[in-house]
């Protein structure tokens, strides 16, 4: 049996690959932004590679909502550290604001939720939206899509580029009462129709 075949069998070496490909990942992204950049403006990223590379094929993790998300939640929190200084009330209002855009505009990414805090306790400025951010999840979803490339018969990420995330809108405890069809209208490239491939004799 072909390498790719024992890899498609057996859970615990789809897991290692899994723990693999983020390990590879993350090195590429620090490794491209550089180690003169504060290490909590690149904590997010480590949340961002167990979507990418844990969970490839989630809403959350399409492009849409991975570099929407950070570069949402970057430039709000320097905004906010802006307008109101290193305080608490800046932290309170980017995270609101935040959380407001990305369900608006469903780019909800949960990992990019830490970036306006981060932004605000770095003293961050509009350049850094470019580096380390923008350059540091780049590299991380290119690394993401080589990746699922290299075994045949996986789901290659970008799964779809415009899938909205959530995918309905259940804000909070609120059941989205509208027809599915509705809420996704537009939507090209949702992963209603995408069928996970049957794995027979799985083991570990």
């Amino acid at each position: 049996m072909s390498w790719s075949g024992r890899l498609r069998r057996s859970r615990l070496l789809r897991l290692m690959w899994c723990l693999l490909g983020a390990a590879v990942g993350l090195a590429v992204a620090l490794g491209v932004t550089g180690p003169a950049h504060s290490p909590l403006l690149l904590a997010s990223l480590g949340g961002s590679s167990v979507f990418l590379f844990g969970l490839t094929r989630a809403p959350a993790t399409q492009p849409r909502s991975l570099f929407g998300g950070h570069l949402a939640g970057a430039a709000i929190g320097v905004a906010c550290y802006g307008w109101l200084g290193d305080s608490l009330p800046a932290y309170v209002l980017a995270t609101m604001l935040t959380l407001g855009f990305m369900l608006l505009a469903r780019t909800v990414h949960p990992p990019a939720g830490a970036n306006p805090i981060l932004m605000i306790h770095a003293h961050a400025g509009w350049a850094q939206l470019w580096q380390p951010v923008l350059l540091g999840v780049g590299a991380l979803a290119v690394v993401a899509a080589l990746w699922s490339r290299l075994v045949p018969g996986l789901f290659r990420y970008p799964v779809a580029w415009a899938t909205p995330s959530p995918e309905r809108v259940d804000w909070g405890g609120w059941e989205d009462t509208r027809p599915l069809a509705a809420s996704t209208a537009g939507g090209a490239g949702t992963t209603e129709s995408v069928q996970t491939p049957s794995i027979e004799n799985d083991r570990i």
